[in-house]
């Protein structure tokens, strides 16, 4: 639905992107019935230029064709085009992004270490299992509406109420089966496929699956930072040579077979969103820790200052 602009009221940022920020909002609704809700607004920056506000648009119409909500996707609830910034009104999902989520659960347990009550508040092996797990079924649902993200990274995973995951960003999505990046962007090149970082730049939603074996990298360590020894460059051509992340020592065989599935180098080789949700639902359903989270060395996998985008 059309908002008007007096019917959202910015609260406080939530964030601030490359492209413009986020807010906590009230949204009056006057539509189908009377009342007002809180939602997170996007916006883009000020003075952007015509190629950002385009971009905005195209995440709009992306949003859209999503027709039917999904647990896993945040939804969109409308946008207001007339206003200067454009602003796109999404459901407010309240814990952040799973990045920071995961990295506040180092701190706790660093803090708590010594208490004999630390398992019950930080996250444990089936928490980091079911978000892996429904981070699947979302990319499940955006292949079946052939939506390729572009951009699947646990920065744009929210965490709702019980731990809930939802795809987010649609920034640099895109429609249909494939599609080829022409003009150069900041891209994050870490989480990227070999074929989108040749010269073909071809994404398609089998790109995504090696983008989703990385984003399970991260939940598995936490956090980390992938191949964090080098810069986005240096992995990007490390990563056309055949270069995969290391399995971590806290990882059961069983999780990195389906991490590293989803990093043939072929694209067609790689599972596809639903069998890796099947395979971490067997993951859940066997009652074992495959991340061994009393053998995490935090020290390995510290996070050192870096660029997670660069220019392609």
């Amino acid at each position: 639905m059309e908002f008007e602009a007096d019917q959202i009221t910015l609260l406080g940022e939530l964030g601030e992107g490359q492209f413009g920020k986020v807010y906590k909002a009230r949204a009056r609704f006057v539509n189908d019935y009377q009342g007002s809700t809180i939602v997170a607004v996007k916006t883009v920056k000020a003075h952007a230029s015509s190629e950002v506000r385009d971009d905005m648009l195209k995440e709009l119409r992306m949003m859209m064709r999503l027709l039917d909500p999904h647990p896993n996707v945040v939804t969109l609830l409308g946008y207001c085009t007339k206003s200067d910034p454009v602003m796109l009104v999404v459901e407010y999902v309240p814990n952040g992004d799973l990045l920071s989520f995961l990295r506040k659960d180092r701190t706790v347990r660093n803090v708590t270490y010594a208490n004999l009550h630390t398992e019950s508040r930080t996250l444990q092996n089936t928490d980091l299992i079911s978000f892996a797990w429904q981070v699947s079924k979302g990319m499940c649902y955006l292949a079946s509406m052939q939506c390729i993200h572009r951009d699947l990274a646990a920065r744009n995973v929210l965490v709702g109420e019980h731990k809930t995951c939802k795809v987010s960003d649609f920034g640099l999505a895109r429609e249909g089966p494939e599609y080829k990046k022409i003009k150069d962007s900041p891209l994050p090149l870490r989480w990227m496929a070999p074929e989108t970082l040749s010269i073909d730049r071809l994404y398609t939603t089998k790109s995504d699956v090696w983008s989703f074996g990385v984003l399970l990298y991260e939940i598995v360590t936490l956090g980390s930072t992938p191949y964090p020894t080098m810069t986005a460059q240096q992995a990007a051509e490390k990563i056309q040579r055949g270069l995969k992340l290391q399995k971590p020592a806290h990882c059961t065989d069983d999780l990195y077979f389906i991490m590293e599935n989803c990093w043939h180098f072929l694209p067609n080789e790689r599972p596809p969103f639903s069998e890796l949700s099947a395979a971490l639902s067997r993951l859940i359903m066997d009652e074992k820790d495959h991340i061994m989270l009393n053998q995490y060395d935090e020290h390995q996998y510290a996070n050192l200052e870096r660029s997670a985008e660069e220019v392609c």
